[in-house]
């Protein structure tokens, strides 16, 4: 990072985002050579799966660019998001995944020095906080509290009101935990815009925030953790990768929607120049043929319309390009009983279900037999 200057810093931080709001507030402090202090919020639900790679790479280029990066992991946001998991359940989860976050910026080869992990409940419950939950919920109607968590909290037609909390927390938190900008998706626009607008409605400043794309899953939707087919989890052994691969939604010629396609944009590529040498390769050895090799996503996307890359060539490239980047991931679990242990109690297995005897009532002759025994002993 010391050798790089502002505009080059700037350059790596826009890198495949689609939007940032208040450029301005991150362009002053690199002109003045400081490091833009940015935070990640992540509610500890869902086992992470592969989906994690797209929020993970972008930190990884933060943290390259110099930035200093804060992860949230946002147990009490969990908790309050229509009550997915209880409170202790909750806690277990956020270890887990300071775990995955942590191993996955290590296997591509970023220092995570200047990365800091923040549990909510650790500072969401204070006085001071809480006093100000209290005021932001005298100043904001129902009707722009559900408006600002529209796309983030689950919503139903008598949701409990802890769905309303959730977004003043999320705006809160820019000011607690002392940043410059917020990192998320884009389905977190509406709540971006409300942070703008209600910070200094309690005399706090405006934050700036960066805006990830909404990355298209293995089968054209949202990346999902309730549905098995459409994730790749993050410690799936090798055969399961190419399996689920093998599976993904990839229509010959067409670009848009290709969750294939889009991981090689926003993880393969991206986590290749990291680790210092951009570049995703496609073997056609089958074919008798040289590998096509590409740097820029580009140059993918013209050779995927006109048929030169198919799927049928695409995606083992990809389970082959992905396995290896699970590698070091997986290896870290296995050498953490630690890791291990967290595990089991963030995401127990579920109970195994009890054979029922079947009852063959009392006419069955076996049943008899039972009922006329014991008189048989008494006598």
């Amino acid at each position: 990072m010391a050798s790089m200057t502002a505009s080059e810093r700037l350059a790596l931080i826009r890198e495949n985002l689609a939007e940032i709001l208040n450029p301005e507030i991150i362009e002053k402090i690199l002109d003045e050579g400081r490091n833009p202090k940015i935070y990640w919020g992540t509610a500890t639900t869902g086992r992470p799966h592969c989906g994690y790679f797209v929020p993970a790479i972008k930190i990884a280029q933060l943290l390259a660019a110099g930035c200093d990066v804060t992860v949230l992991l946002a147990d009490i946001h969990g908790f309050l998001d229509n009550l997915k998991a209880p409170l202790e359940l909750v806690a277990h989860r956020a270890e887990y995944y300071r775990f995955i976050v942590k191993s996955i910026l290590e296997a591509v080869g970023v220092s995570t020095e200047k990365l800091r992990f923040v549990l909510g409940s650790e500072y969401q419950k204070s006085p001071e906080y809480v006093m100000d939950v209290y005021k932001m919920s005298s100043l904001i109607s129902e009707h722009d509290a559900k408006r600002a968590g529209a796309e983030v909290v689950k919503q139903t037609d008598n949701g409990p009101l802890s769905g309303l909390l959730y977004p003043i927390l999320q705006v809160l938190d820019e000011q607690y935990l002392d940043v410059d900008a917020q990192f998320g998706g884009l389905d977190q626009r509406k709540l971006f815009i409300a942070a703008k607008d209600w910070l200094p409605k309690l005399g706090y400043r405006e934050r700036a925030h960066i805006l990830n794309p909404m990355v298209p899953g293995l089968h054209g939707g949202k990346m999902s953790s309730s549905d098995q087919d459409s994730k790749i989890d993050l410690l799936d052994a090798p055969e399961v990768v190419t399996k689920k691969i093998k599976k993904a939604v990839a229509t010959p010629k067409v670009v848009e929607e290709n969750g294939v396609l889009a991981f090689v944009e926003f993880v393969l590529l991206p986590a290749a120049a990291l680790r210092g040498k951009r570049e995703f390769t496609v073997e056609r050895e089958r074919d008798g043929l040289e590998p096509l090799v590409y740097t820029e996503i580009a140059n993918m996307h013209e050779d995927y319309r006109n048929d030169v890359l198919t799927p049928q060539l695409l995606k083992p490239a990809v389970a082959r390009a992905l396995t290896q980047l699970l590698a070091p991931v997986q290896d870290a679990f296995q050498a953490s009983k630690e890791w291990q242990d967290i595990t089991l109690k963030a995401y127990p297995p579920p109970p195994k279900k009890e054979k029922k005897v079947k009852d063959k009532g009392s006419r069955h002759p076996g049943k008899q037999n039972q009922q006329e025994l014991p008189i048989r002993e008494a006598q």
